[in-house]
């Protein structure tokens, strides 16, 4: 492997010790273990207007989760070109896509509702051009939250723009005085979510306005609320693994059998890319 300099090493340690890995993998020098997978992770962007720094930043249960079911997350700032971002999926085998603020309706042809707190336009600009090069390139996706309803808006499904109004009889799915509000969750019979929560009683963490209306083509709802707001959508597509969840799995209010979804993403992506990771062991509820 060809020595690094120092100005790459600069850069390496500022990216949380990740890159290392991320070279080590694509130069197939493997004395330090069996190869793993490596995950692209989106970023929040801040841009602040009070002269201070802008700034971007993923939430730790992300890439914890990731690293935690035998992953290497690489963290992607928001390319400003779609050549830059092929270059990088060249190098990744999956993505998760992180929540966030709210998606800008007016991208979809929809009129701007009052209620929606818009995603800065950097940060969705970069989204929507990413899981438009992953989806053409079918690599395994996971997106949670506004991550999940890019999914489906980018695949030709539609969203509701706010709970209360559009479903009047819906429960609760968002407590701004509670961050660890929780509904009950059912599964579709089959799917990879009742693979992951089984029979059990499910209850989940809820922090939304927004939700999906009609599911994408080639997409089926396989989590709902009791109420019928929508939790999850899988990919039915043979050459594509594709999942999202309106819920967060990465959150501090999630559960350790939240965690077994990222097990399933990073297994499925190791999966097609033919990795074999020895003695992979999630964390058990206390440990995590």
């Amino acid at each position: 492997m060809t020595p690094l300099t120092k100005p790459d090493k600069a850069f390496f340690v500022s990216t949380y010790r990740i890159v290392p890995y991320f070279a080590l993998a694509l130069s197939g020098d493997n004395d330090m273990g069996p190869r793993k997978p490596l995950i692209g992770i989106n970023a929040e962007y801040f841009l602040n207007s009070r002269n201070k720094s802008t700034y971007s930043y993923v939430p730790t249960g992300y890439y914890d989760s990731l690293m935690k079911t035998g992953a290497i997350p690489v963290i992607m700032p928001p390319y400003a070109g779609e050549n830059d971002i092929e270059q990088v999926l060249d190098m990744l085998d999956g993505v998760l896509m992180i929540g966030g603020a709210d998606l800008d309706p007016q991208r979809d042809g929809y009129m701007l509702h009052p209620c929606i707190k818009r995603m800065e336009e950097r940060r969705e600009t970069f989204d929507r051009l990413l899981i438009r090069s992953l989806a053409r390139r079918k690599l395994p996706f996971f997106g949670i939250g506004a991550g999940m309803q890019l999914l489906n808006v980018s695949q030709g499904g539609t969203l509701f723009l706010h709970i209360p109004e559009d479903l009047p009889n819906a429960l609760p799915h968002r407590d701004t005085m509670d961050p660890n509000h929780r509904h009950a969750l059912e599964v579709t019979p089959g799917s990879l979510m009742e693979k992951v929560y089984g029979e059990n009683e499910i209850r989940v963490n809820s922090i939304h306005h927004m939700a999906v209306d009609d599911v994408a083509p080639g997409f089926l709802r396989t989590a709902r609320c009791p109420d019928g707001v929508t939790e999850a959508i899988e990919s039915i597509q043979d050459d594509w693994f594709a999942i999202g969840t309106q819920f967060h799995p990465e959150a501090p209010s999630a559960t350790a059998m939240d965690m077994r979804l990222f097990h399933e993403f990073v297994q499925a992506v190791n999966n097609r890319c033919g990795i074999v990771i020895p003695e992979l062991q999630l964390l058990d509820a206390e440990a995590w």
